[in-house]
């Protein structure tokens, strides 16, 4: 997703690859994603990740606006309804939130603990509530513990719900 996201003539091409493969464009992407790159060792991944990743932050900072509004092409599935995005909320939004909720499962994959910090990942956990408080549309009050966690009151009267911060992707992938 790093080399589409720094290069224009690998987003188009791994675009069509996707378009060709068929099915779930997501899925699709995915898959042409993880066969590009499955014969890398990991410290391979790393070291090509050091190199792609401060170019794809600099293209997708340099989008302009008029592409950003644009509406994608497909809509995306959310919680069981379809939605239409911009690239803006791609690019803005979804590239840097999908990596996050990636990190705390490859965590959990490995083992690995995590290290989150209130000023990085509470951030990116605010985002995430506040979203899903607005796909939503109900009254509730959510309090997430651990570094990246806080308190949330959407409306009057509805139901508490109290987790770990980093279980909130899970709770709202749901």
């Amino acid at each position: 997703m790093t080399e589409m996201a720094a290069s224009l003539r690998e987003m188009i091409r791994q675009q069509g690859a996707a378009k060709k493969r068929g099915g779930r464009p997501i899925d699709a992407l995915t898959a042409v994603q993880v066969e590009k790159t499955a014969h890398l060792s990991t410290q391979e991944l790393i070291d090509r990740f050091r190199v792609v990743g401060p170019r794809a932050a600099r293209s997708r900072r340099r989008v302009p606006g008029f592409i950003r509004r644009r509406g994608m092409p497909d809509q995306e599935e959310v919680g069981g309804r379809l939605e239409s995005w911009t690239f803006g909320y791609l690019l803005d939004t979804i590239l840097t939130r999908d990596p996050w909720m990636h990190r705390i499962d490859i965590s959990r994959a490995t083992g690995h603990p995590l290290d989150l910090s209130s000023d990085h990942d509470a951030v990116l956990v605010a985002d995430v509530v506040d979203e899903w408080a607005l796909r939503h549309g109900k009254p509730c009050s959510l309090s997430l513990s651990g570094a990246a966690g806080g308190s949330w009151t959407v409306g009057d009267g509805g139901p508490t719900l109290e987790l770990d911060a980093i279980d909130l992707p899970d709770r709202v992938r749901a």
